[in-house]
C-alpha cells in the first residue's frame, strides 16, 4: 500500500511480511503511543486480552484514518479498498501488512468471522461519498456498520456470540456514534456533512439551510432536546449489557454507556448550542475511563470523541426507572416516615465512625447534613464489604449484592451476575441496606445526583480487592477518582452549585484528599501488600516497594514522598476557587474538610515524612480551633489552605477508612 507519508499511523510501521512478534510490538506500540493511549487497556481487563485489544484497535485505527485523514475522497476510496483486499487476504491465509500479520491471531483464537471487519469498512466509504441522511432510517443503517460491529468484536473478545447480548451491544453502540453526532454538528459541518435527519430537522420547523448557516435558536434547542433523549433511551435498551459478561469485563462494559452518556451530559450543560461550539468532556474526565480507547474511539466515528467519564449535568439527574411510565427518573423513595428514620440510621452510622468528615456536618443545615449523613453511611457499608469479608471471593460478591441493591432502590429492578448468567437480586436483604438506602435515594433524588457515582465508587472498592500497584500516576488518577473523587462530586451536589466549573475542582479536590492518604499511609498499606504510589515515580527516585516496609523511611522514600506532595499541594492550589462557587450555607463545612486535609499534609512535611513509626495525626484541639474558626471566621478562597512550612526543602477514598478519614 502506498501510504501517505504524514499519516502517524504508518510511523515505525515494520515491513511488509514481518514476524509475529514484530507485527504484535507494532500493535502495541500504536495503541500505548497515540494521543488516546492511556485507555486502550484498562488495567482492569484480563492481561490475556491485552495484545488482542491492541491488534483489533490497529486494524480500526488504519480503517479510520485511510478514511477519515486523507483529504483525497478519491485517494481514500482507492486506500480503504486496497485495505479490504488486505483483510480478505488476511482470511485467505495470506497476511502481509504488519497490523494483519498480529490481527489474524486474535481471528483465529476467537473464531471471528469477517463481516464486522468488512462492515466497518462500508461506513468509512460511506463518509466519502454521503453528506445528508433523510430519514432516521438512514442513520440508523450508518450507525449498524459504523458503530455495532465494534461491540460485537468486543463480545467476540468476551466469548460471547449470543443474539442477545449482541442486540444490547447494537443499542449501546448506536447510542454512542448518536452522541458523538450531536457532540459534532459544527465539525461534520467543516466537512460539509450533517448526520441529524432531515426528518427530525423538519419536525421542528428547520431546514437544512438553518444547519448550514448555523442558526442557533429556539427551535434548534427542542431539536437538541428530541435528540438527547431518544439517545439516552438507546442507552437505557443497552444497559444490561454489562450485568449479562464476565465480571473481569463488565466494568468496562459498563463505562461505554457512561461514557457516551457523558457526551449528553455536556450537551445539555452548553445550553444545547452544538453549533457554534463542540461540547466536550474535559480531559481530566477522560482520565475516569476504564474501557480501552481502541473501543471508546471505535465505537464512535470520529477518534476525536471525548467522551470518557460521565461529566454530571447541573440540571436534573437521569436514572432509568424500567417500571416507571416514566423512564429516566429517579424511583420515588419510600414512605416518608420510613426515609426518616433512615437518615437517623445513616447518622448514627456516621457518628459510630469518629471520622473528620462528621464534624463538618453540623457546618450545615440540617437537609444537607442529612444528605451527607446518608452518602458516608453507603459509603462506610460498602467499605466495610471490601475491608472485612474473610475471602476475595466473599468480598466480590459482597460488592456485587451493594451493587444490585443500590440499582434495585433506584431503578426498582436489579440483577447480580452469578458467574455465568444475570439472575434477579436474591430476596436476603444486605447488613444495612433497608437501614441506609432509603436515605440514600431520597439524596439523589433531592439533589440531582447521577447514580454513577456511587457505581463508580463502588468500582473503586473492587479495585481495591485485586489491584496492588499503579504503573502511572494516570492509573493511579482513575482509582482515586473511583474511591475519593466520587466523593468529591457527590458532596458538591449537596453543597449546591449553579456553576458547572465546580464540578471539575470537586474531583481534583478529591485527588488532593487521596494523594494526602497515600503519603499518610503509605507504611501501612505496604503491609497489607498494597503500593499506591506509581511505579514510574518509585523509579525516579530508585525506591523499591520494600522500601515502604522497612523500619523507618529512606531518603529516597523522603524524596518520593516530598515530590507527591508537592503535586497535591498544586491540587490543593487549583482548588481553592471552588469555596466560591457552591451554595454560601456550605462553604464552612467545605473549609473545614479542605483546611483539616492541607493541614495533616503540612505536618508531614514538617516532620519530614516520618510516617513510619506512627501515624500521623491532628491532636483535637487543633480540629475544635478549626471548627471554631470554620463556624465564626472569614472563609475565603485565600485562607481555606493551611500554610506550608516554606523553610523546609521541596523538590520538583478520601471518605472512609483506609482511603479516607
Amino acid at each position: 500500500m502506498q501510504i501517505p507519508a504524514d499519516l502517524e499511523i504508518a510511523r515505525n510501521v515494520p515491513a511488509s511480511g514481518c514476524s509475529v512478534a514484530e507485527a504484535e510490538r507494532y500493535t502495541r506500540w500504536l495503541a500505548t503511543h497515540h494521543y488516546e493511549n492511556f485507555n486502550v487497556v484498562s488495567w482492569l481487563l484480563p492481561k490475556r486480552l491485552h495484545q488482542h485489544f491492541y491488534n483489533l484497535y490497529s486494524y480500526c485505527r488504519w480503517a479510520d484514518d485511510l478514511g477519515d485523514e486523507v483529504s483525497d475522497p478519491a485517494q481514500a476510496l482507492a486506500l480503504l479498498g486496497e485495505w479490504e483486499h488486505e483483510l480478505r487476504e488476511c482470511y485467505a491465509g495470506r497476511a502481509s501488512h504488519p497490523v494483519f500479520i498480529a490481527l489474524r491471531g486474535t481471528i483465529a483464537a476467537f473464531d471471528i468471522p469477517i463481516e464486522p471487519f468488512a462492515d466497518l469498512l462500508i461506513a468509512f466509504r460511506q463518509d466519502q461519498t454521503v453528506r445528508r441522511y433523510p430519514t432516521w432510517n438512514d442513520v440508523f443503517d450508518y450507525c449498524r456498520y459504523s458503530a455495532n460491529p465494534v461491540g460485537r468484536l468486543v463480545l467476540y473478545l468476551c466469548g460471547h456470540r449470543d443474539a442477545e447480548r449482541q442486540k444490547l451491544s447494537d443499542a449501546t453502540c448506536t447510542a454512542l456514534q448518536l452522541a458523538n453526532f450531536w457532540q459534532d454538528v459544527s465539525r461534520d459541518l467543516e466537512k460539509g456533512r450533517i448526520y441529524i435527519p432531515l426528518e427530525a430537522l423538519a419536525a421542528h420547523g428547520l431546514v437544512e439551510n438553518d444547519i448550514v448557516e448555523r442558526r442557533f435558536d429556539a427551535r434548534y434547542v427542542l431539536l437538541m432536546k428530541d435528540l438527547v433523549s431518544r439517545t439516552r433511551n438507546l442507552f437505557a435498551q443497552g444497559l444490561p449489557l454489562a450485568r449479562s459478561i464476565e465480571s473481569a469485563m463488565s466494568v468496562d462494559i459498563e463505562m461505554f454507556s457512561r461514557g457516551g452518556l457523558a457526551v449528553l451530559d455536556a450537551i445539555e450543560a452548553a445550553g444545547y448550542n452544538t453549533l457554534e461550539r463542540r461540547p466536550s468532556v474535559p480531559k481530566s474526565k477522560q482520565l475516569r475511563l476504564l474501557v480501552s480507547s481502541l473501543v471508546q474511539r471505535l465505537f464512535v466515528r470520529d477518534r476525536a470523541v471525548t467522551a470518557a467519564v460521565p461529566l454530571p449535568s447541573a440540571g436534573p439527574t437521569i436514572v432509568p426507572d424500567r417500571n416507571s411510565k416514566n423512564a429516566g427518573e429517579v424511583r420515588k423513595p419510600e414512605a416518608p416516615g420510613e426515609v426518616a428514620r433512615s437518615y437517623e440510621n445513616c447518622h448514627q452510622i456516621a457518628r459510630a465512625a469518629h471520622s473528620n468528615f462528621y464534624y463538618a456536618f453540623y457546618l450545615l443545615p440540617r437537609r444537607k447534613r442529612d444528605g451527607l449523613a446518608a452518602l458516608y453511611a453507603f459509603m462506610r457499608l460498602v467499605d466495610d464489604v471490601a475491608d472485612e469479608g474473610e475471602t476475595l471471593e466473599i468480598k466480590q460478591r459482597g460488592l456485587a449484592k451493594w451493587r444490585a441493591a443500590f440499582d434495585e432502590a433506584v431503578t426498582g429492578s436489579s440483577q447480580v451476575f452469578d458467574g455465568t448468567a444475570a439472575r434477579p437480586l436474591p430476596g436476603d436483604p444486605l447488613d444495612g441496606e433497608r437501614e441506609v438506602l432509603p436515605a440514600l435515594v431520597d439524596t439523589m433524588r433531592r439533589y440531582n445526583m447521577p447514580a454513577r457515582y456511587l457505581h463508580d465508587l463502588i468500582s473503586g472498592a473492587e479495585m481495591d480487592l485485586t489491584v496492588n500497584s499503579y504503573p502511572t500516576f494516570d492509573r493511579l488518577r482513575e482509582y482515586c477518582y473511583r474511591v475519593a473523587g466520587t466523593v468529591g462530586l457527590t458532596c458538591t451536589h449537596v453543597f449546591g452549585f449553579s456553576d458547572p466549573r465546580a464540578l471539575d475542582l470537586a474531583e481534583k479536590l478529591g485527588l488532593a484528599f487521596q494523594l494526602t492518604n497515600i503519603i499518610r499511609d503509605v507504611h501501612e498499606d505496604a503491609a497489607l501488600g498494597r503500593v499506591y504510589l506509581p511505579d514510574e515515580d518509585l523509579a525516579r527516585y530508585g525506591v523499591s516497594p520494600e522500601d515502604f516496609s522497612r523500619a523507618a523511611a529512606t531518603l529516597g522514600v523522603r524524596e518520593l514522598l516530598r515530590f507527591e506532595a508537592d503535586r497535591a499541594w498544586r491540587l490543593y492550589g487549583e482548588c481553592c476557587g471552588l469555596m466560591d462557587l457552591i451554595d454560601a450555607d456550605s462553604r464552612g463545612a467545605l473549609w473545614l474538610l479542605v483546611h483539616t486535609y492541607s493541614a495533616l499534609l503540612a505536618r508531614m512535611e514538617t516532620l519530614d515524612f516520618a510516617v513510619f513509626s506512627e501515624r500521623v495525626r491532628l491532636s483535637k484541639a487543633e480540629k475544635m480551633i478549626f471548627i471554631a474558626r470554620a463556624r465564626f471566621g472569614r472563609l475565603t478562597r485565600n485562607n481555606v489552605l493551611e500554610k506550608r512550612d516554606r523553610d523546609r526543602r521541596r523538590s520538583g477514598g478520601a471518605f472512609l477508612g483506609r482511603r479516607a478519614g
